[in-house]
């Protein structure tokens, strides 16, 4: 359904010539992104031409769906307001900002918590459902640029008057940030253990809204605020991990921004880097591979003489998964070697962050064998891969999984159908006990690679056990 406007949408008329595409186009892109969540869409052209020629406003995810599907034309975000429909929704916006003022960030990121949990709790699947491909990795410019020019703020302290606290706690003390470091250690090992989509990494929007907020909208010391940013920054990027995982990619875009501006606020550059890691490796799994070399080499760029040597091999070990995925295999080589290097020079005893515990050279290994499958290098791929399922996966069970489907995506194109299949069976078992929209895809990824073989037994049964995982909600 829509409704009405007064008068043309001349807006929207305008950018759809600029962007170079017809009526026809619109609703055929509009259709097929709504396809990709699940919604039935059925625009025509005469459907574009009422919104422009009779400024008619579609309902539901198509606002959002329009201003995407121009913006993957024009290579960058496309506001509501930019085509005229910014009466539809504000939420485009909220996330997206990384603002240079300290009190301007707080509000930035306690507005995007509060928002999230907001359409959870409508029982609409969140404001992400309605957001439906809108991420666009031309959004990490500016906040990257920035973290690169001022990776701190000078002081982040923060006096709040109590008749305007509005329920934050009047002083904010170390014992509050410690809860939350504790709340996201937990979150790691359940994300690790379950996947970014099981009921206990979901509880970390709440921890955001209900603990954080309050927190960052109260009053602290420079000290107490710099720990307190870590710590909320932290959990922010634990959010955009499990959205990552989970497939809700847009809203993973706008916890990164935000945690990477509360990392800043928290004078951690580590910290900052791993953020900037982060959005490298989305950027890498969304096809960008070039954006994901500039993400991972503006987090190797702060952290030269301030990083442990582990930190520094795994900022390298993305840098290699970025041009892995860009084709280019010298450039790949030279940082996986680096990566190697980094943590041959790793000691028990160094000052880690707390946050890359999961860090060690299996982890390495499966990295690396990743990057000789987008390089097409499969006798690579089996011996990294071999090194990455040699230790027990009690703990980190969803990158058992992935490396189960790159080790049989290695023997396929060894021509291995057997120890393809092999793999494969006992990947889709450990899929089926997570919940990782990132480890269904990489199994859908092994099944296409398998198509030729179709009527082979053994091909016939990984396809029927993996039924249940692919018909399955992600």
């Amino acid at each position: 359904m829509s409704r009405e406007q007064r008068g043309p949408n001349e807006k929207l008329g305008a950018v759809l010539a600029l962007a170079g595409i017809s009526n026809a186009g619109l609703a055929r892109r509009v259709n097929d992104l709504g396809a990709q969540r699940g919604l039935t869409l059925r625009y025509d052209k005469t459907s574009v031409a009422r919104w422009v020629s009779k400024g008619m406003v579609p309902q539901g995810a198509a606002p959002h769906l329009i201003a995407a599907a121009i913006g993957q034309k024009l290579g960058r975000p496309v506001p509501l307001h930019e085509i005229g429909l910014a009466d539809a929704d504000p939420a485009p916006e909220v996330g997206l900002a990384f603002p240079r003022d300290v009190g301007q960030a707080v509000r930035s990121a306690t507005e995007l918590y509060r928002l999230d949990l907001a359409g959870r709790r409508a029982g609409t699947g969140g404001i992400w459902q309605s957001l439906a491909g809108s991420f666009a990795v031309s959004a990490y410019a500016t906040p990257a640029s920035r973290w690169l020019i001022t990776p701190a703020d000078s002081s982040v302290a923060r006096d709040v008057n109590p008749s305007e606290a509005s329920g934050a706690p009047q002083k904010v003390g170390h014992s509050d940030v410690l809860k939350l470091r504790e709340a996201a250690e937990d979150a790691r090992r359940w994300d690790s253990k379950y996947g970014g989509g099981d009921w206990r990494s979901s509880m970390v929007p709440e921890c955001l809204r209900v603990e954080a907020a309050p927190l960052l909208l109260g009053s602290y010391s420079d000290e107490v605020g710099r720990a307190l940013f870590g710590a909320s920054a932290e959990l922010t990027r634990l959010a955009g991990w499990m959205a990552f995982d989970t497939g809700q990619q847009e809203a993973a875009q706008r916890y990164y921004i935000q945690a990477l501006r509360l990392a800043r606020a928290a004078a951690d550059v580590p910290l900052g880097g791993y953020v900037l890691a982060s959005m490298s490796l989305q950027a890498t799994y969304r096809g960008f591979g070039d954006e994901g070399v500039d993400l991972a080499q503006a987090a190797l760029e702060r952290n030269r003489g301030l990083a442990t040597a582990r930190t520094m091999s795994f900022f390298r070990l993305v840098e290699a998964r970025a041009h892995a995925r860009a084709g280019d295999a010298q450039a790949a080589g030279a940082a996986l070697r680096a990566a190697e290097g980094w943590l041959e020079r790793a000691r028990d005893g160094d000052s880690d962050p707390s946050w890359l515990g999961f860090y060690s050279y299996d982890r390495f290994a499966a990295d690396a064998a990743e990057c000789y499958r987008d390089l097409k290098a499969p006798r690579q791929v089996r011996r990294f891969t071999e090194q990455a399922l040699s230790k027990p996966t009690e703990e980190f069970v969803r990158s058992h999984g992935l490396r189960l489907v790159v080790s049989a995506v290695a023997e396929l194109e060894s021509g291995n159908l057997d120890a393809a299949c092999e793999q494969g069976v006992r990947a889709v078992e450990v899929a089926g006990r997570i919940s990782s929209a990132r480890t269904t895809e990489y199994v859908k990824d092994l099944l296409h690679r398998l198509e030729p073989y179709g009527d082979e037994p053994r091909v016939v049964e990984l396809r029927e056990r993996a039924r249940p995982l692919l018909v399955a909600p992600a």
